[in-house]
């Protein structure tokens, strides 16, 4: 009988030391997912935004650089690149001619980054 209740403390004393270890990795599995699937929603969606200052004849779809750009009139979107926003905004100008605002989800250009940006339209 001494044996018995002696294997059933052991197992319990187990379960008691892994149960944290259990609750931690199903608490950062948790918190990677919902961290993880807006980015995955991020990525599907438009991720740029530019306003250009002539507007383009109706709807148009054109590829700079391997980023699909999506165009009506002055409005213009495309899917995040990994270059920074300033250079991407550069290769869009350079296509289309100046632009007037270039934002992404974190906010627009800076005024300075917008100038540089439209150097390349002159060029």
């Amino acid at each position: 009988m001494i044996h018995a209740n002696h294997t059933r403390a052991a197992n319990t004393s187990v379960a008691r030391q892994l149960l944290p270890a259990v609750l931690a990795l199903a608490g950062t599995v948790a918190s990677f997912a919902m961290t993880a699937a807006p980015v995955r929603a991020a990525t599907n969606g438009p991720f740029y935004s530019a306003t250009l200052t002539r507007p383009m004849d109706g709807t148009q779809k054109l590829v700079q650089k391997g980023v699909l750009w999506k165009c009506e009139g002055t409005d213009c979107s495309a899917p995040r690149d990994t270059s920074r926003p300033v250079i991407v905004c550069a290769r869009l100008a350079q296509k289309v001619g100046p632009v007037a605002r270039f934002a992404t989800p974190q906010g627009e250009l800076a005024a300075e980054d917008l100038a540089r940006c439209n150097e390349a339209s002159a060029g």
